[in-house]
């Protein structure tokens, strides 16, 4: 059955409502799992669209996660879940169906599977292709306990695309790891090689009478090197004709598959199968993103994730993210030697509308952000004017690049840096909250922080023409709502602005130091403060003739930034501060040194102290300790 329309109620599950750990799930009829997985489609259907959040691919894979948990004695034997996109019926059958409909929020549980949470995640995710490595690290240990227990990764084909995940298994067959590596293909349709022949194949293969009698034979004919070189050639080539192995199996893993992943007789009777088997597996599931759901197959990239039922409704205003996109075109047109590159963010980051433009110079690597930086490194060598739009936190995979390649040749690249700061609902995982830090120390890079849409645009252009590596980074979301300028104008690299004068009188006067976004609540408190409030602009080069001017006429200066404290733009403030022998009090205002957990943008704020009522606090708790007027 194929649903059409998301139910506004809860549905009745009486199988899933009776089941609150795995071990009960374990005790059904292998019978009674069809309905079990219909009953857990339906209410991921309905939790998601109350909380919001990732969607299609845990349709996906309903019936692999039933499957997984049926065979496997969970969590005594370990699954690593690749990202967290596929996680959400692994958290509804693991103790946390109640909070489903809460997901993401402060109350509920994460997006993601994590450590601290449950003893069924075995191992905390956010970013992608980390589930081979981790899995092997818990086979390695197991085995050197001598722990008899399944390690089992399963990872996602976009997943794939990243180097890691053949680093871990190049690793795995070359330690001989007994672990099972799951690929949960979700992109390739199920066609002819997923037919009868495939699967007696795959139940041959998977089978320990097939296994014996491999060994047995590899054993035998290995004493005749030309008869054994044979059957193993012949043996190759029998799987290259049903199934693209071939590559698993020179590095090292018996491969199985490729199997529907929606048959739950065929998942149950080859994982029962694999399961008996000893080395490194590997098995090839093919799935279909947002099963069950009709217009989730149909657009299964639109409902990649839906938002929550109790986001309030209002004028949608452009996002950064929309700003970047229409630059990009923009100049696009403009300068013919730009070159649009993502790590598999074309959405995310507002590329469609380029992608469609301008094809030829539109260049997505998948999820390969190390990669990404250093082919942007080889155009900008050969003139062109490579920009990558990337996000904040996936940057930080690829800091190596960044600085070898990129940074320590000065060449010409623009670096979009989209969610920079606090991400809200995705949590600790998703935060850009160490770019300023992490950039700030590379020697000529140019680190641009703006305060609303139109300086995102001004910056962009800014940085583009730029002779050297820059970065513009802004946050998610909408700014201020203010309409840039068609036109696009240089700024004056490393000069800030005076955007309000504040109190003249001796002994009050405060100069709040705003380094991008959190300048809309430097202004609102600047009011309560009657404070002089600097939109600083760039945070590298830094403006020290604007820092040393206010340090000169005001009492307390307070630094604002969305960047981890350690190491940001205050940091750079107190350094020049320091260099310029000035002696002046500052209070450093940012995201503190510990991990800002999931919830609204505003709680994170208000968290932080990063908010109005955050900022007034702040400098009211400075007076009183040290008695200032």
């Amino acid at each position: 059955m194929t649903l059409t329309e998301i139910p506004h109620t809860r549905p009745l599950t009486p199988l899933l409502d009776s089941l609150d750990t795995p071990e009960q799930l374990r005790t059904l009829d292998e019978a009674q799992l069809p309905q079990l997985c219909t009953e857990l489609r339906e209410f991921l259907l309905w939790s998601v669209s109350q909380s919001g959040g990732h969607f299609a691919a845990g349709l996906g894979v309903v019936e692999l996660t039933v499957a997984l948990h049926f065979v496997f004695n969970t969590p005594a034997d370990r699954l690593v879940w690749d990202v967290g996109h596929q996680a959400y019926p692994h958290k509804v059958l693991t103790g946390r169906r109640e909070q489903m409909h809460i997901i993401r929020s402060q109350e509920g549980p994460a997006a993601f599977p994590l450590r601290s949470e449950s003893e069924y995640d075995t191992f905390g995710v956010g970013h992608s292709s980390t589930s081979i490595s981790a899995a092997l690290g818990m086979a390695m240990a197991l085995r050197a306990r001598g722990e008899e227990r399944q390690t089992v990764a399963i990872i996602g084909d976009g997943a794939m695309t990243a180097g890691l995940s053949f680093e871990a298994l190049n690793h795995a067959g070359h330690e001989k790891a007994d672990m099972l590596v799951i690929l949960n293909d979700n992109d390739m349709s199920i066609s002819n090689n997923v037919g009868a022949l495939n699967k007696y194949f795959t139940r041959i293969w998977s089978s320990r009478t097939y296994s014996a009698l491999r060994e047995g034979s590899k054993r035998v004919l290995e004493k005749i090197p030309a008869a054994w070189e044979f059957a193993r050639r012949t043996e190759e080539h029998m799987k290259g004709m049903v199934a693209p192995g071939t590559l698993f199996e020179e590095l090292g893993f018996n491969y199985y598959g490729p199997i529907d992943g929606h048959d739950l007789d065929e998942l149950v009777l080859t994982l029962n199968n694999l399961k008996k088997l000893k080395g490194p597996r590997f098995l090839h599931v093919v799935t279909r993103k947002g099963k069950g759901f009709e217009p989730a197959e149909q657009d299964p990239i639109g409902y990649h994730a839906l938002k929550s039922a109790r986001a309030p409704a209002g004028v949608k205003k452009p996002t950064y993210s929309n700003v970047f996109g229409q630059w990009l075109c923009d100049m696009a047109a403009a300068d013919e030697r730009l070159i649009g590159i993502t790590p598999a963010m074309r959405e995310g980051s507002d590329l469609i509308r380029f992608s469609q433009e301008y094809p030829d110079r539109y260049i997505d690597v998948a999820i390969a952000e190390q990669h990404a930086v250093t082919l942007a490194a080889g155009l900008a060598c050969e003139g062109a004017k490579p920009v990558v739009a990337i996000y904040s936190t996936f940057l930080q995979r690829a800091y190596d690049q960044l600085i070898h390649d990129v940074a320590l040749q000065n060449l010409d690249v623009l670096f979009a840096i989209d969610r920079a700061g606090l991400v809200g609902e995705d949590g600790p995982t998703h935060h850009g909250a160490y770019d300023l830090s992490y950039l700030r120390c590379i020697p000529g890079m140019v680190i641009m922080t703006p305060s609303d849409e139109n300086e995102c645009r001004q910056m962009l252009y800014t940085g583009y023409i730029h002779e050297g590596p820059a970065a513009v980074r802004y946050p998610r979301g909408s700014g201020t709502g203010v309409v840039p300028d068609a036109e696009m104008q240089a700024l004056a690299l490393g000069k800030g602005i005076i955007r309000r004068q504040g109190n003249p009188v001796a002994g009050q006067r405060v100069a709040l130091l705003a380094f991008g976004a959190p300048l809309a609540q430097a202004l609102q408190a600047a009011e309560a403060l009657d404070a002089t409030v600097a939109d600083m602009r760039f945070v590298k080069p830094l403006d020290h003739e604007l820092v040393a001017e206010l340090a000169g006429r005001h009492d307390l200066l307070v630094t604002l930034e969305d960047n981890a404290v350690q190491g940001g733009a205050g940091s750079a403030v107190l350094e020049s501060l320091a260099a310029a022998g000035l002696s002046v009090p500052v209070l450093t205002l940012g995201i503190p040194d510990r991990y800002i957990e999931h919830a609204s943008p505003a709680q994170q704020q208000q968290d932080i102290g990063l908010d109005v009522a955050g900022i007034l606090a702040a400098v009211a708790g400075y007076r009183s300790r040290t008695g200032a007027s």
